[in-house]
């Protein structure tokens, strides 16, 4: 998939989440189900590695899980179930690996890779509990803006050493931008912000470039979405630190 679909794939995703705080909880809620159930089965295919459909169930049932509880949880703590969500599959992955048998090639790397896959849906949660905390799309829209443009920026077709301090240099100057028009973010925070958004993008794009291009469909898709995904527990974090 060329680097331009991926980056539409990744806006695409990004406006499903915004229109959350449009469109209800239960429609975020669903968004987040749809979008972990997508990265979770594409993962394994983007990364190679064996038993891609036991393992591709087990990251997109981690994320559907921490997504749903989070919508339904009654605690304030919206996240509190999320970490076990993603130790229970830690523990399946860690089964999935034994029951493949001994003396099986790359079974570190297959681990390693399944493991971050499951962090990651774990993670698209905080999109959930960012819309039930704030209930206001201000924070949200300043998240989705700095990381279009770091996607954006990563299009180009230009080395990692140029691109990533590009994209930026450009999520620390459409962080603010985003406050002043969405927002009563101050100044500075929203340049973290927003530089932080864009350094995860340029990190994931450092990824796809070593990785090599998906062959896979879904796997491509999985490429797109673990950036998007990832930076749910960002948002949500960074907003309880600035505005609890």
């Amino acid at each position: 998939m060329k680097s331009s679909i991926t980056a539409l794939v990744g806006i695409i995703a990004l406006a499903a989440i915004v229109a959350g705080h449009f469109f209800g909880l239960g429609y975020s809620v669903g968004v987040g189900i749809a979008l972990s159930v997508v990265f979770g089965l594409g993962w394994p295919r983007y990364l190679g590695i064996p038993a891609k459909k036991t393992l591709g169930t087990v990251m997109a049932l981690t994320g559907a899980g921490a997504a749903l509880t989070v919508g339904l949880t009654k605690d304030a703590n919206f996240m509190v179930w999320t970490p076990i969500f993603i130790a229970v599959g830690f523990g399946a992955v860690m089964v999935v690996q034994l029951i493949r048998g001994t003396g099986q090639a790359h079974r570190l790397e297959s681990t390693l890779g399944s493991g971050a896959g499951v962090l990651v849906a774990g993670f698209a949660s905080g999109w959930v509990a960012s819309q039930r905390f704030l209930g206001e799309p201000g924070m949200t829209l300043i998240v989705a803006i700095s990381a279009a443009v770091a996607l954006l920026a990563g299009t180009l077709p230009w080395p990692d050493r140029v691109a990533a301090p590009l994209a930026i240099v450009l999520g620390a100057l459409s962080g603010p931008l985003a406050a002043l028009l969405f927002s009563d973010l101050r100044i500075v925070p929203a340049v973290i912000l927003g530089a932080l958004v864009a350094a995860v993008i340029a990190s994931f794009r450092r990824l796809r470039t070593l990785a090599g291009p998906s062959h896979s469909f879904m796997g491509s898709c999985a490429s797109a979405l673990a950036p998007i995904l990832s930076l749910g527990a960002l948002v949500y974090f960074v907003e309880k630190l600035l505005l609890s």
